[in-house]
């Protein structure tokens, strides 16, 4: 049977989304099986009192994805040696559906498809259903999107795959509709077709697609033999973290005061633009124009983790910055926090105009009509011109519409017709002069105006919160949280991050076998539950969590996030280093349900922990005196070199990663007592300074701590004269020992 054939039948799905997400909530036991119920209800909208018509095995599970198809007319297993048996046992080809609890088009597919009766019955007829939450098991949903991308040009979520019993994918693509139309066919003639044809040979004996070990390994094979040849930096990408890079390294060029102007107005223009909740703090997960104004509106903790980065503002000096990421952290703070310290992933873009809605609209709990702001907004202000009201200021301010605000082209399904999405219009200052008012009061009379709107926000039906809480993106939060409270001097956020370090060391790390955990889960009366058999942490938990220790360290100058962070370091590189071909697979070789070991080998909306781990490597060798880390961090390099080159912007975190390894890293080494002042003057210095290739180190005289003891030349650096004194080096030479934090700053932007 030619497979290639039935491929071509199927055109692939233009929609390329791009998310993730999943949760807890479910017991083995009977009394947690009711809280299983009432978490599944709340995800698919049912009330307290719903009973739902059918109810799959799903509802044993704790991600909130899995739970959102719990009470589907689908005979659904979740990824697992059950599903596999049976598919063998029966010898019925897999269809597997992958997605995330907050993906929109999820949602639209699960509604239309996997919720009819007719539908339902074809799958479990025909073929053995499982279905993966994307944002638990990595491994797979990338094995299997790499296949439908090498073999159909594109990707995204719903990923729908068929599969063989022993798991080799035969045909995929990713959103189906459930009807014909004239440019594709839908998804139940789909399942017919696959089924009939199928019906005509043994599964079992079925090859796989031709291209598919070609396509897989090509794609992500990187690697490198022979000697580390680092490639060369000279290499370019618009990325915005290189770009702030770029110009601390060219402060006195025109190409690096270009590179900051470029970085600083996209960032200024998403913060005034829709993509940020005005009225409730935080960014939504992109947008769908070029100015930034009406956003996909799920919110996602990595994208606050990364926004909030204070780069900005300590590369601009520009007070606006510094309250975009005061902004980002409040947000995460209120609404994505465990009380045990972790993060939850992420907010539905979904929800219900009213209580009594029957159908889920994209972005209602955030958008807004000019009636509902007027009806909110009546008081006139005091000065303004011609009586105006706190209304006609924030409509004027924030671009409101009586007939709404986003374009037809923007709205394909209708769902924001007549709707606002909040956007700046008009600096301060404009509409100051337009009003007649002075620039404080417009800032009262703004900031009492949301606060307005987000009480009142409050009371509507509430978007879908993904409570599952993953390593790998609480180790991005812990970073975001430590950096912006290092630069800023609020040590409120430094706090915050250590309490999140502390969760993840309590909840997401096995200290019997030093192994990280993918993930846990908001459980019964807000407890942190964790499935029987815990998935085992996969590199980007590692890298991430490295690296957001590292910076931790940086903010707090607890040496004990070192500590943990070397040896995560030391457990990265047992389980995950490719001996032949130098850099990190993505997973572990424990799993045999998933064929390949990939490795990620693009910055995509979250850096690929290759990325990451070059330049975590580079620190850990300053830090601990390591020189084999520094090596291997050359070779990661030299292994995805061919990539670098050709086509740097797939890979922006590297290439920053490599020009800190060209440049080499100064070590700032601030000798005093920690909470002295003329100390905390010269790590103040430090933290207000954008030094991209740099390591902070505190040398309190402690010889017996874990610096001295991995840094012995520590012992030499001591205060002169009696104050606190800074010494940077690089490529083993120091400075001389400078006392101010003026003599330290010119040291620093050398």
């Amino acid at each position: 049977m030619n497979w290639v054939v039935i491929l071509l039948v199927f055109p692939q799905s233009k929609f390329q989304h791009i998310h993730s997400a999943a949760n807890s909530k479910t017991f083995q036991n009977q009394r947690r099986a009711s809280f299983s119920k009432t978490i599944a209800a709340m995800a698919t909208g049912g009330g307290k009192d719903w009973k739902p018509p059918h109810t799959n095995r799903l509802i044993e599970e704790k991600s909130p994805y899995l739970l959102q198809h719990a009470h589907n007319p689908v005979d659904w297993f979740p990824w697992g040696q059950e599903a596999f048996d049976k598919a063998k046992a029966e010898d019925k080809p897999i269809f597997l559906s992958v997605g995330y609890s907050t993906c929109h088009w999820c949602h639209v597919m699960e509604h239309e498809s996997f919720e009819s009766a007719d539908i339902g019955k074809i799958l479990s007829d025909n073929f053995v259903c499982i279905k993966v939450d994307r944002e638990e098991r990595p491994d797979v949903d990338k094995v299997y999107m790499t296949f439908v991308q090498a073999t159909t040009g594109g990707g995204g979520w719903p990923m729908s795959v068929w599969l063989t019993p022993d798991l080799h994918p035969f045909i995929g693509g990713t959103y189906f509709p459930p009807k014909d139309s004239a440019y594709r066919p839908g998804f139940k003639t789909v399942l017919l077709r696959i089924a009939k044809q199928v019906g005509a040979t043994r599964v079992s004996s079925l090859t796989p697609l031709s291209p598919l070990p070609f396509s897989l390994h090509s794609g992500v094979s990187c690697s490198v033999t022979g000697p580390a040849h680092t490639p060369s930096p000279s290499l370019s990408t618009v990325n915005l973290s290189f770009l702030f890079s770029h110009r601390a390294l060219h402060r006195s060029s025109a190409e690096g005061a270009q590179a900051l102007h470029m970085a600083l107005h996209t960032l200024r223009m998403m913060a005034l633009g829709g993509i940020h909740d005005h009225v409730a703090q935080g960014f939504h997960r992109y947008s769908t124009d070029d100015s930034w104004h009406v956003p996909h509106f799920e919110k996602m903790l990595y994208d606050q983790a990364h926004q909030a980065q204070p780069t900005r503002y300590s590369m601009s000096g520009d007070e606006f910055f510094a309250e975009v990421a005061r902004d980002i952290l409040s947000y995460v703070s209120r609404d994505l926090s465990d009380q045990s310290g972790g993060f939850y992933s992420a907010e539905d873009a979904d929800s219900y105009p009213t209580a009594g809605a029957p159908k889920k609209k994209e972005g209602a709990f955030c958008v807004w009509t000019e009636q509902q702001i007027r009806e909110l907004l009546p008081q006139p202000v005091t000065g303004a011109t011609g009586g105006a009201t706190q209304a006609d200021i924030f409509i004027h301010h924030y671009g409101v519409k009586e007939q709404g605000n986003v374009r037809l082209e923007q709205d394909p399904h209708g769902e924001l017709a007549g709707q606002n999405v909040l956007i700046v219009r008009y600096s301060l200052e404009v509409t100051a002069a337009h009003f007649d008012l002075s620039l404080p009061l417009l800032k009262e009379v703004l900031s009492g105006c949301r606060q307005r709107l987000a009480e009142v926000r409050r009371e509507r039906p509430a978007a879908h919160l993904d409570s599952k809480m993953i390593a790998a993106w609480n180790g991005l939060m812990v970073s975001g949280f430590a950096r912006v409270g290092a630069v800023l001097g609020e040590k409120v956020f430094i706090e915050r991050a250590e309490k999140a370090a502390h969760f993840l060391r309590d909840h997401l790390f096995d200290a019997a076998s030093g192994k990280m955990l993918r993930s846990c889960y908001r459980g019964e009366e807000m407890g942190v539950e964790q499935i029987s058999e815990p998935i085992s942490g996969f590199l980007d938990d590692y890298a991430f969590v490295i690296g957001g220790l590292l910076d931790l360290y940086e903010a707090s100058l607890d040496a004990g996030w070192l500590e943990w962070a070397e040896a995560l370091q030391d457990r990265q590189d047992q389980l995950f280093w490719d001996d032949q071909g130098s850099g990190y697979f993505s997973s572990e070789t424990t799993d045999r349900s998933v064929l390949l070991r990939l490795k990620e080998d693009q910055d995509g909306a979250e850096p690929s922990a290759n990325s990451v781990s070059v330049l975590s490597l580079l620190r850990l060798s300053h830090y601990t005196g390591r020189g084999e880390w520094a090596e291997r961090s050359r070779h990661i390099l030299a292994a995805f070199s061919d990539r670098l080159i050709k086509i740097p912007i797939a890979l922006p975190e590297m290439v920053r990663a490599l020009t800190a390894q060209y440049h080499s890293l100064k070590q700032v080494v601030i000798a005093g007592q920690p909470h002295s002042q003329d100390t905390q003057q010269l790590i103040s210095c430090v933290n207000s300074h954008f030094v991209p290739n740099k390591v902070l180190l505190l040398a309190d005289g402690n010889t017996e701590s874990f610096l001295y003891q991995r840094l012995p030349v520590l012992t030499s650096m001591t205060p002169q004269g009696g104050k606190a004194t800074a010494f940077v080096c690089k490529n083993f030479t120091c400075s001389l020992p400078v006392t101010s934090p003026e003599e330290l700053r010119k040291l620093l932007l050398e």
